[in-house]
């Protein structure tokens, strides 16, 4: 049989290279199932596939935490909680919130991460650690979200 003129030629993967891919993705498997027994981040991204595998219950509180900037524009600007950002996620501020709302000047290092990134912009001259929360009644959103100011911060200069 001749081979067309133009068409690619097919490459059969050798014994070696099936193996090879036989192999990773046991030791893929391995990974994911080791994390999940050990059920911490510290393996990530082989950690735990829990956190993606629930569901919110139809009576529930959602509570969404955001940083609120007031910039020397006057103007008042949700903080982009990313690295592109501030330079901060925003699962690092979830996780540090108690500490936040006992140290407020914490938040001096997103002030001073947004500074860095993006010198040409408005700069941050008071930040605002929010708590949003969302109440659902059977299922169903009851109402705008509340919001609670959790801790205040005069950035520094």
């Amino acid at each position: 049989m001749t081979q067309s003129q133009g068409a690619p030629e097919v490459v059969r993967l050798g014994r070696g290279g099936k193996i090879l891919r036989v192999l990773v993705a046991v030791a893929g498997v391995v990974l994911l199932v080791n994390g999940s027994v050990r059920a911490t981040d510290d393996a990530w991204p082989f950690g735990p596939m829990s956190q993606y595998a629930m569901s919110v219950p139809d009576d529930a509180r959602i509570d969404y935490t955001r940083i609120s900037a007031v910039t020397d524009a006057g103007t008042t600007v949700d903080v982009p909680l990313n690295i592109e950002g501030a330079g901060v996620a925003r699962a690092e501020i979830e996780a540090r919130a108690g500490e936040i709302v006992k140290d407020p000047s914490l938040l001096q290092q997103v002030a001073d991460g947004w500074a860095r990134k993006h010198p040409d912009e408005p700069k941050y001259v008071k930040l605002e650690l929010i708590r949003d929360t969302t109440q659902l009644v059977k299922g169903r959103v009851e109402g705008p979200p509340t919001s609670q100011v959790l801790a205040t911060w005069e950035v520094r200069r």
